[in-house]
């Protein structure tokens, strides 16, 4: 393949019909790369040996002739070996009921499953592609996701500097289960929960007076102290080792009020000492989001509805 000074930024686009591939893929146009959707996998090293000048998406369908997981992870350890390119694997992921549903609401057929029913096909796919999240370098779970959240998540991880870390800072709800993808979780239901004290009840841990009750908890201080101190620890070596994402979750009964304290907190700490952060809340945000469709294709590339 083509040597250039600077490693080509490659990215292989994936993941199962349904749950944002399309509007990943496009996000990623909109940010400068050049987007190839649906090249057959035996044509993607000849591609790159013809020489490539600019950042470059390909989405990866599993609807092409030539797919299977076995040649395109045999593809994505070449790519990683050769220094032309700086290659990543995106998976965009989703739990089955809703991608139930949003087939559902675009009364489209399964490309799997052209005339068999919709849930025959999301199986079949799930149980064909789903060993691919395993290798993927991120993994983005749309289950929750807004449209509009998707895109400031592919922007997120690969919207800027690809050889700068990036670190996310999620809260989450562990009635909902742990988000995949987090490179550290910590569970923060030890501590004083502002649900029993009703003038807190309603509100987040994003408003003050929810955070000091949090705060003012005796096991907080220590704890933070320790926490803190080790992830800000490991980040430089996580650099050092070329690590472009890490992902940070803090967990707590309904999601609202602990864990999003804690976040706002350590986000805040670290963008002050000059590291890229985002935030996501994923049960608040998840109160007012438009869902992502099945789009033509399957892809899920639609608006959905408000």
């Amino acid at each position: 393949m083509t040597q250039t000074a600077d490693p080509i930024d490659l990215i292989l686009v994936t993941g199962p019909s349904g749950a944002g591939r399309t509007t990943a893929i496009r996000v990623l146009e909109d940010a400068g790369y050049e987007v190839i959707d649906n090249l057959p996998l035996s044509l993607t090293t000849r591609l790159l040996e013809a020489g490539v000048d600019r950042p470059l998406a390909l989405g990866v369908d599993i609807r092409n002739r030539d797919f299977s997981v076995d040649a395109l992870l045999s593809l994505v350890a070449r790519l990683r070996a050769d220094p032309a390119q700086t290659a990543r694997l995106l998976y965009l992921d989703c739990d089955r009921d809703t991608l139930l549903a949003r087939f559902s609401e675009t009364r489209r057929r399964h490309p799997l499953a052209p005339v068999e029913d919709t849930e025959t096909g999301i199986d079949r796919e799930l149980s064909i592609i789903g060993p691919v999240a395993d290798q993927a370098d991120v993994v983005i779970d749309t289950t929750a996701l807004t449209v509009h959240d998707l895109k400031d998540e592919v922007l997120h991880w690969f919207g800027g500097d690809a050889r700068r870390l990036a670190v996310s800072v999620q809260s989450f709800s562990y009635k909902r289960g742990v988000p995949r993808g987090l490179d550290m979780v910590f569970d923060v239901r030890f501590l004083a929960n502002p649900h029993w004290v009703p003038a807190l009840r309603g509100g987040t841990g994003r408003d003050p007076a929810v955070r000091d009750h949090v705060t003012a908890d005796p096991r907080f201080a220590d704890f933070y102290a320790r926490m803190q101190g080790l992830v800000t620890s490991l980040l430089p070596a996580y650099r050092e080792e070329g690590r472009a994402h890490l992902a940070i979750g803090f967990g707590c009964t309904g999601g609202r009020h602990r864990s999003v304290a804690v976040t706002e907190m350590l986000a805040a700490a670290l963008a002050e000492q000059g590291w890229q952060v985002s935030i996501r809340h994923r049960e608040i945000d998840r109160r007012d989001a438009v869902p992502i469709s099945a789009g033509p294709g399957g892809t899920g590339h639609g608006e959905g509805a408000a």
